[in-house]
């Protein structure tokens, strides 16, 4: 577990060239095949610059209205997606064809258009596909659109919002470094299966189980180590507490990250070309759409360069 403070030092340590080709050269000693300390020196600048770029779109899109918020936003994440691929992928673009956004919206929104029943379509080709394969080891996902209620229902820090509209999306059960979790029984009913069958579909993603008990209404299993934060069917909120999805849909694995990408692709493109109904949703708040929204910038703002900031971290010691 790392502290926000821990995480804003280390992007500020790597602000050298000296700093980001040291450790770029260790992450390339990890990959077979390739002349790591010529690639370090490639690389280390555009490292740098990505990752300094990056935390000054998140700057300047707190100083701004809300209506550019969006926009500076899923660019600052770009960029610091691009800074985490270069410690795994020396030759990074490899091809025009990852250069792309790779999720598409609809054009023309619809009369009444909604955000929330919204839907962005997914690409075989661009940057989400390329990142959630080559960061998170996330080859495909099970459906090709996606909801933008699906996507917030995701997020454990708007669990709240949801609660209030009688729509649970997450349930929880447990903390990261937790050697025990405690899963809900009505998760059984969400997902239209057996309590043997749920253990055996979460045994997958968790330490070993040493322990397997139950009351009324919980499922408890006590782990030989403690629960970690890597990708699975686990959304965890910045206070390290860990939820499951409601919807066996997405009882997959599958990062924040590409969440809150997703998100922001659609919500900058509203920012970018469909000014009215932007600028009516800022404006009069006219439905449930605005809460969310704004909600969500709050989060997305703090918490995915602390995500991409872990992750560059993390890597360090694992060397």
């Amino acid at each position: 577990m790392y502290f926000q403070e821990e995480i804003h030092s280390f992007y500020t340590y790597l602000q050298s060239q000296q700093t980001a080709q040291k450790y770029l050269l260790q992450c390339y000693k990890q990959i077979d095949k390739i002349d790591a300390e010529r690639k370090s020196y490639e690389n280390c600048n555009i490292f740098m610059y990505c990752l300094h770029h990056g935390r000054e779109y998140y700057r300047a899109g707190d100083k701004l209205d809300t209506v550019l918020k969006p926009v500076m936003f899923f660019y600052g994440m770009a960029h610091l997606l691009k800074a985490c691929l270069l410690t795994k992928r020396p030759d990074y673009p490899e091809s025009t064809s990852v250069l792309a956004h790779g999720v598409s919206t609809r054009k023309r929104k619809k009369k009444d258009y909604s955000f929330l029943e919204d839907e962005v379509k997914l690409q075989h080709k661009g940057l989400f596909p390329y990142f959630s394969e080559h960061l998170f080891g996330i080859n495909k996902l099970p459906f090709e659109k996606v909801t933008m209620k699906s996507l917030f229902r995701l997020i454990p820090e708007l669990i709240a919002y949801f609660n209030y509209e009688q729509n649970q999306g997450l349930v929880k059960i447990g903390n990261l470094d937790d050697k025990t979790i405690t899963v809900p029984k009505t998760i059984c009913d969400d997902y239209h299966m057996t309590e043997n069958a749920l253990i055996k579909r979460l045994e997958s993603y968790l330490p070993r189980i040493l322990e397997t008990e139950d009351n009324s209404s919980n499922i408890i299993l006590r782990l030989s180590e403690s629960l970690s934060s890597d990708v699975g069917p686990f959304q965890i909120t910045m206070n390290s507490e860990v939820y499951l999805p409601t919807d066996r849909d997405f009882f997959i694995p599958l990062s924040e990250v590409m969440v809150h990408y997703l998100l922001l692709y659609n919500l900058s493109m509203l920012s970018r070309y469909e000014a009215e109904w932007w600028g009516e949703l800022l404006s009069t708040k006219p439905d449930v759409d605005y809460p969310f929204i704004s909600r969500f910038l709050d989060i997305t703002q703090v918490k995915i360069p602390i995500i991409m900031g872990k992750y560059l971290l993390k890597k360090m010691e694992e060397q």
